[in-house]
């Protein structure tokens, strides 16, 4: 029992260590909107050109992250709160697909609750973007740790006020091909 709840306590502060991580910078959780002196295109959250991994494939089936990155920010009592369009809020408690790169929250060859993110992890202590350009994952069985691309399919949620700062989640998800 005393293993299980140290293994639970890892597990939520690997997520609150990965999480906390955006909010240090708070202008990274604006990257919808320019950066002053950041090209359009370039920055955290978008593929870099020089990166040993793969793009993205455009999929038909997949949520696109172009959407899911539409959100703005506002600041409110000291907090950055993300704000949504329609179109966004439209994609709550429905069933979606998504597809990106897993980062594992806990270590293991398969992964039952993980962040996937629009870029591939090139650096185990960098977080690749900011909220807008990760979701959680919660899966009904484990899926197998890959650096490669993978989708998942299930309940998504857009979060208004995630205490760990994350703006999106799917829960009860599968693996797809």
């Amino acid at each position: 029992m005393r293993a299980e709840i140290c293994s639970a306590r890892r597990g939520v502060f690997s997520l609150a260590l990965v999480l906390g991580a955006v909010w240090v910078a708070p202008a990274m959780a604006q990257l919808s909107s320019p950066m002053p002196g950041v090209p359009a295109g370039t920055g955290a959250g978008v593929h870099s050109p020089n990166s040993p991994f793969a793009p993205l494939k455009d999929r038909a089936d997949v949520l696109p992250w172009s959407v899911l990155t539409t959100v703005k920010t506002k600041t409110e009592k000291n907090r950055l709160l993300p704000v949504f369009p329609a179109d966004v809020q439209a994609l709550n408690k429905k069933v979606q697909r998504i597809q990106g790169f897993m980062m594992p929250l806990e270590p293991g060859e398969k992964q039952k609750h993980f962040l996937i993110s629009s870029v591939p992890l090139t650096c185990s202590f960098c977080v690749p973007g900011g909220p807008e350009s990760m979701v959680e994952v919660k899966t009904k069985t484990p899926v197998k740790y890959s650096m490669e691309a993978v989708v998942v399919e299930g309940q998504f949620a857009v979060l208004n006020d995630d205490p760990y700062g994350l703006y999106y989640r799917i829960t009860d998800a599968v693996a797809v091909k």
